[in-house]
This record gives C-alpha cells, structure tokens and sequence, in this order.
C-alpha cells in the first residue's frame, strides 16, 4: 500500500502547493490510508513540514494544538522559512479541537504569517461537526474514501470476486488466504476502534452495547430489507425504534453502515419506509455473514448478493462527493436495486447475479416515474468489472 498513490495525493499536494487560503481537511473512515497518502505528499514537497499526531494526547489537554502551533510558528522564525506546513493528525480525539484551530489560524491570518495547515480525522461525524460549527468558511475538504475495485486490483492484485468477497480495506489485503485471520482483523482492529472510538466516544450513545449489536446484525443483512421493529426482536438490548434509527445514521456518517430509504413521491414516505441496509464497505458483510470465499462464490444466490452489496457499497461511498442520494424501491413483489437521484436527474439500477432471477420491477419504475436512465448490471447487462471501474459522474 505504501507504493500506490491514490488521485487525492494530486489534489492534496496542489492545494498545499498553491498560496496560502484555506485549512486542508482530509477525513475518512479508519484504514483507508489517510496517514499514508499525507506522508507520500510530504516526500514530494519542498515546504519545510512538522507533524504532529493527536493519539496520545490527553482529550482534555486544550492546550496542546497552540504549543504545536506555536513551535511550528517558532521554526519558521529561526529557520527564516517564507512559508511552513503544519499537519496535525488524528485531530478530532481533542475536545474543542476546532475551535483552538481557528483561534490559531485566525491569529496567523491577523499577523500575516504564511503558515499552512492540513488536519486529518478519522471520525467524519466529529470532524463535520467541527467544521460546521467553528470553521465555516475556512477549510477545504478531501475526501478519502474506501478502496475501489481498481485501486485495490491495482494495488494488491484482488481479482473482481476477491473484491466483491473481501471488499475495499488496503491493512489486511494480504491476509486474504486466511480467511480466519482476515475475519479476526477486521473485528478486532478496524471495527472494534471504529465503534468504541469514532464512534462512541464523538456521539451521544446512551446504549454502546445495542449499538455494537444494532451495527453486527445491519452488517449481515447489506442489500436486504430489515425493518427496525424485526431488528430490535433479534437484538439483546432493549431499544426502541427512534434510538435505533438514531443509531444507523450515526454509522452512516462515520462511513460503516447506512439504511437506504425506499424512493417515493414524497418525503414523508420516504422516511417511514423499511430501510434496506448498506455497508460502505463489502468486507464488513463478509465479516459477520461469510462463510467461506469457496462456498459462498459457489452458491448463486448468496453470490447474487454479495454482488450486489459490492455494487451499493461502490455507489454509496461516492454518494455526499458527487452530490447525489441513493434509494432502492419496491413495491410488492418488484423491486429495483438502487435508485440514484441527483438535481433533475433519477437513474434505476437493477443488479443481476448467477442464477438471480430478474423480477418485473425495473420496467414497471421505467412507467411510473420515468427515469432519465435506467440499466442492469451483471449478468444481461453492464458487467460487473466495467461497472466499478466506471467513472459514476459521467451518468448523472
């Protein structure tokens, strides 16, 4: 992983390289290569740099984003630098963090000293919160998302069934052939800290365990539709509908887990419809639903599946970048997978996989809401492979 350079280097190293204007804000979720791709960019620049990272830092501890502030201020005098770069990491385990941020830029601003900044996160949930409410106006946001299909074919040589089976994370890419101990690491240390850290810790979660629980079960059920009244029945924790629904939009904006509303005429159908879950990333599906990549490429119709869960994780994940909302749609009996609506533009996506049948519900969508677009992917249809490594904002 750390040879391979992702498209957001270039726009990281250009911004950086530009005249100073705006705090660079570059936020994920958990091992997505944040910290990789900030350490590439610093070897390709000649902008003398301190970094910093936030981990061990008492939360508490205000003081501790001016002192590193202020040292990077100190350099530049003694070191007579015209201009500095200051990467802060992990930013967001501080409390109040944004707005010792801006005190400090403000303060550079006033003096007219040519200080730059960048700040990583991995909580995206903390990270726009701050930003929204001390930063206006004062940051640029970059974007790491998971890994897509060809970056990770790319990178590591994942065929598109390891893709679809194993998902989008670079850290245990080559525990694949152990199936066991891939499965251990995605647990233990990328989902356990994602939850009890970005998760927990930033977010007014009265009940961790119902939330761990809620987040397991939505998981196992990507690309199915699971009302939260069934879901709280499968859960130990008593919990209430409100909560829960409170609870996977949470995870939705850490980046983990979504619930997909039903596409309708109205907004208040919308929202009162059975979600259908949605990992941002096929390697939580198969996590805590796999059995093994031989038996479940084998069977048609959990395959059928795992293909379409890759394809909704594919479209999510570029879903708040490319400004457009995901939707599936059902009505009886026919259903159509996704539903993409941005501006004026609605598109109908409907997956089919192995022995999948194809239900009647794309052309009855076609006559009712006529959509600019609509299309199968897989088998009939786009395949599979073009589809992921296809440019999405060349069809809205």
């Amino acid at each position: 992983m750390a040879g391979y350079i992702r498209s957001q280097y270039k726009v990281l190293k250009g911004r950086i390289e530009e005249p100073r204007r705006f705090i660079q804000v570059l936020a994920g979720p958990r091992q997505v290569g944040k910290s990789t791709l900030v350490n590439q960019v610093l070897k390709g620049i000649r902008i003398p740099h301190t970094l910093e990272n936030a981990d061990g830092v008492d939360a508490s501890d205000t003081q501790w984003i001016h002192n590193v502030w202020q040292s990077a201020r100190v350099r530049m005098q003694l070191q007579k630098e015209e201009e500095h770069l200051l990467v802060i990491d992990e930013i967001q385990k501080l409390d109040n963090w944004s707005e010792a941020v801006k005190a400090e830029w403000d303060r550079d601003n006033r003096e007219g000293r040519n200080l730059k900044v960048v700040i990583l996160g991995s909580s995206r949930l903390l990270i726009k919160k701050g930003l929204s409410e001390s930063l206006a106006g004062r940051y640029e946001l970059i974007r790491l998302t998971h890994w897509k299909y060809s970056e990770m074919r790319d990178a590591f040589g994942y065929t598109l069934d390891q893709y679809v089976y194993f998902g989008g994370y670079p850290g245990p890419a080559t525990l694949i052939a152990d199936e066991r101990r891939w499965k251990r690491y995605i647990k233990d240390a990328l989902v356990a800290p994602s939850i009890e850290k970005d998760v927990i810790m930033t977010a007014n979660i009265y009940k961790p365990a119902l939330m761990k629980q809620a987040f397991e079960i939505g998981c196992a059920y990507s690309g199915e539709l699971l009302s939260l009244t069934k879901m709280i029945g499968q859960l130990q924790d008593a919990g209430n509908v409100t909560t829960l629904a409170g609870y996977i939009d949470i995870l939705s904006q850490c980046a983990l887990l979504t619930g997909l509303q039903k596409y309708a005429g109205d907004e208040a159908r919308r929202y009162s419809s059975v979600p259908k879950f949605q990992v941002y990333n096929n390697a939580l599906l198969t996590a805590y639903k796999g059995r093994t990549f031989e038996k479940d490429r084998l069977d048609g119709e959990a395959w059928g599946r795992w293909a379409e869960s890759a394809i909704g994780a594919h479209l999510i994940c570029q879903a708040e970048e490319l400004g457009y909302k995901l939707y599936y749609w059902r009505e009886r009996s026919n259903e159509v997978d996704f539903i993409i609506v941005s501006d004026h533009t609605t598109i109908a996506i409907e997956v089919k996989s192995g022995r999948r049948r194809m239900n009647s519900g794309l052309p009855l969508f076609e006559k009712t809401f006529r959509p600019t677009h609509s299309f199968v992917v897989g088998t009939g249809g786009i395949p599979i492979e073009d589809f992921l490594t296809a440019d999405i904002e060349e069809i809205l």
